[in-house]
C-alpha cells in the first residue's frame, strides 16, 4: 500500500478551503487566506507533512477560531503547525527487532492452523415452527442511528420486536451518521429481496409505506410531538414492555414509529424462537447487495493470490480469477486488521498519541466541542490509562503485537479501516513492518470504487465481507465492527486474536523490556485469546457471543 508525501503544502489551501471553510458555510473564510499563508512560509523551510496530518493541523485552527483577524489566524495557524509533531516509533527498541524478525516453516503453519472443532454448530433453524398468524396488529418503523454495524444489530431487534408484536415490518430506516455524513440506505447495502425471502416465513416485511401511511416520515416526526411515535423505549427494554406499550398505539393508529431504537432490545429473558430469530436474521439474512459481494471477492482474491491477475488499473472485479494459475505454496493466506484508530477514538480515549502540543490541543478541543469536556478517561493520566488498558492500540502497536505473535515481513495483511487519525505518517510503522500492507485504494482500481467512494456504510461493507472471507482477524480496539466479525466469526468458528489491551497497555510502558521478555508475555497473554470460544454471559450481546442462543452443541 503506498502513501504519498506532499512538500507542496500549497495543495492544502484548496483542501482547507473549501473543504473545511466553504462547505460548512461559516462565513469566516479568512481561514483560508491563512492557511495559504502557512503553507508557503513551511514550504519554503522544506517541512515534510503528509496531506491528511497538514489538513488536520489547519483545520483545527480555523474551526475554532471564528475571527476575520487574518494577520491573527496566519500566526495561530502557523504556530499550531509548528507545535505538531509527525509520530514516530514510541518502541524504537522492540520496533527493530520486529523489523528483523524471522519465523520458521514450523511456526507459520502453526500460525495459520484453522482453528479445531469446538463441540459447537450453527443452529440454522429459527426455533419456530408456527404459521403467521392470518392478520397484522399493524405496521412498525423503526430509525437506526450509529455506523453499519450498530445500525445491523438494530435491524436484527427490529425483525425480533415485529415477530413479538406480530407486526409488519417496514423496512429499516438508517439515520444519516453525523460523522460521515452518508446518506445510504438499507437498499443501498443490504439485498433486500433475499433479506425478505428469507424471513417470509417468520414475519411480514414491507419494502416501503402502504399509501394509507404516506406522511409517517423521519421529517413528520421531527417537526412536533406525534401520538404513535414512540421515543421512551429504554435501553434493553423487555418483550412486556413493548407489549404494553407499543401494541396499544399499533392497535389505535396502525402503525407505531420507534425511535431512537438502537439497543432498545433485551439480551436477557427472551423467548428461545426470538433469540434464534435474531440470529437468524444477522447470520442468514443480511447479504450485502451484489456489487459489494463482487467487490469483496475481487479482494479476497486479489490477497490470496496476488501474481494471478494483472494489474489492478486494467482487471474488472467481475472477472473472474483463474484457478489453475495459483502459486507453488497453494493458497495463499492473509490477516485482516480492523484498525479503529479514528478522531473520535483518539480523542474519547484521552490518551497521548506523541503528537505534540498541538495534537493535544486539537484532541481537547475536539472533546469540548463533541462531547462539551465530559470524558470519564479526561480524569487520569496517560499512564494509568494504558495500565488499565484503556488506550486504543496504536498502528505501530498492533504492529508490533502482530510480530511478537509470530507474523513476519512476508505476511499479507489487509487494512480495514475508514480513515486513520494522523493519515500515512500515523501508520508509516505499521507499514515498515508489514510491507504488503494492502487496503481498498492498493487492491481495487478507482473505477471499481466508484460505486462505494465516500461512503462509509459501503466502505465498511466491504471491509466486513473481506474480514469474514480472511484467514485471521484482528481489531486494534474494541467496537461495533469488532464485537460484530467476532461474533459472526465464532459463530463460523474462524480464527479471531482478541488484544489482551490491559496486558499490553503494561507492557508497552515498560520502556527497559528487551524483545524476547515482550514476546514471551505477548503469546503467553494471548494463548487463549485467537479463538476460544466464549458464551455468552447475562447481559452481553447475543451478537457479539452467539453461544449458545445461536449455536447447539454438536
Amino acid at each position: 500500500m503506498q502513501t504519498e508525501i506532499y512538500q507542496d503544502l500549497t495543495i492544502a489551501d484548496s483542501i482547507v478551503s473549501v473543504a473545511h471553510c466553504q462547505r460548512r458555510n461559516h462565513g469566516w473564510c479568512p481561514c483560508a487566506a491563512a492557511a495559504l499563508t502557512v503553507s508557503k512560509s513551511f514550504h519554503s523551510s522544506q517541512q515534510c507533512f503528509t496531506l491528511s496530518s497538514l489538513g488536520q493541523m489547519v483545520e483545527e485552527g480555523c474551526k475554532y477560531r471564528k475571527t476575520r483577524d487574518l494577520h491573527f489566524l496566519q500566526y495561530e495557524l502557523w504556530y499550531l503547525v509548528k507545535e505538531w509533531n509527525a509520530p514516530k516509533p514510541r518502541h524504537s527498541r522492540l520496533l527493530k527487532s520486529a523489523l528483523q524478525l524471522q519465523t520458521s516453516d514450523e511456526q507459520q503453519a502453526e500460525l495459520w492452523m484453522p482453528l479445531a472443532h469446538q463441540g459447537w454448530k450453527p443452529c440454522a433453524h429459527s426455533g419456530s415452527t408456527s404459521k403467521l398468524p392470518e392478520k397484522s396488529q399493524g405496521y412498525i418503523q423503526v430509525f437506526l442511528d450509529g455506523g453499519l454495524n450498530q445500525q445491523r444489530m438494530g435491524i436484527c431487534d427490529a425483525v425480533a420486536l415485529a415477530k413479538i408484536l406480530n407486526a409488519t415490518l417496514i423496512i429499516p430506516h438508517l439515520e444519516v451518521n453525523p460523522v460521515w455524513q452518508d446518506s445510504s440506505t438499507f437498499m443501498d447495502i443490504f439485498d433486500v429481496d433475499h433479506f425478505i425471502n428469507v424471513l417470509k416465513d417468520d414475519i411480514r416485511i414491507a419494502k416501503e409505506l402502504p399509501d394509507e401511511y404516506f406522511w409517517s416520515t423521519r421529517e413528520y416526526y421531527a417537526t412536533a410531538i406525534r401520538a404513535n411515535r414512540v421515543k421512551t423505549a429504554p435501553v434493553h427494554a423487555s418483550a412486556n414492555w413493548y407489549l404494553e406499550n407499543v401494541l396499544p398505539v399499533l392497535q389505535s393508529y396502525g402503525i407505531a414509529a420507534i425511535a431512537p431504537f438502537s439497543h432498545r432490545l433485551a439480551f436477557d429473558n427472551m423467548p428461545e424462537d426470538i433469540q434464534r430469530l435474531r440470529c437468524k436474521v444477522n447470520f442468514q439474512a443480511l447479504d450485502f447487495v451484489p456489487h459489494i459481494r463482487a467487490l469483496g471477492d475481487a479482494l479476497v482474491n486479489r490477497l490470496r493470490y496476488p501474481h494471478s491477475t494483472s494489474e489492478v488499473d486494467n482487471v474488472s472485479y467481475l472477472k473472474k480469477v483463474d484457478g489453475g494459475s495459483k502459486d507453488k505454496q497453494g493458497t495463499g493466506k492473509f490477516v485482516v486488521l480492523h484498525l479503529r484508530f479514528d478522531k473520535d477514538m483518539a480523542a474519547h480515549s484521552a490518551c497521548d498519541f506523541g503528537g505534540g502540543k498541538a495534537e493535544k490541543l486539537a484532541l481537547a478541543k475536539y472533546r469540548q466541542v463533541i462531547w462539551q469536556g465530559r470524558v470519564l478517561n479526561s480524569q487520569f493520566t496517560d499512564e494509568e490509562l494504558r495500565s488499565q488498558g484503556r488506550c486504543p492500540l496504536t498502528p505501530e502497536e498492533i504492529g508490533l503485537l502482530l510480530a511478537a505473535l509470530g507474523f513476519d515481513n512476508s505476511t499479507r495483511l489487509y487494512l480495514a479501516s475508514h480513515k486513520v487519525y494522523g493519515g500515512a505518517a500515523r501508520i508509516s510503522t505499521l507499514q515498515s513492518i508489514f510491507p504488503f500492507m494492502e487496503d481498498k485504494k492498493s487492491l481495487a482500481s478507482s473505477e471499481e470504487r466508484a460505486q462505494i467512494k465516500g461512503k462509509a456504510s459501503l466502505l465498511a461493507a466491504v471491509d466486513y465481507y473481506v474480514s469474514m472471507h480472511s484467514d485471521i482477524f484482528i481489531s486494534a480496539s474494541p467496537g461495533n465492527m469488532h464485537n460484530a466479525v467476532v461474533g459472526h466469526r465464532t459463530y463460523e468458528n474462524l480464527k479471531t486474536i482478541r488484544p489482551n489491551m490491559a496486558l499490553l497497555g503494561q507492557l508497552f510502558l515498560n520502556k527497559s523490556l528487551t524483545w524476547p521478555e515482550f514476546q514471551e508475555a505477548v503469546v503467553k497473554g494471548h494463548k487463549n485469546r485467537q479463538g476460544l470460544l466464549r458464551l455468552r454471559k447475562p447481559e452481553q450481546s447475543i451478537y457479539t457471543y452467539p453461544a449458545p442462543d445461536c449455536m447447539c452443541k454438536a
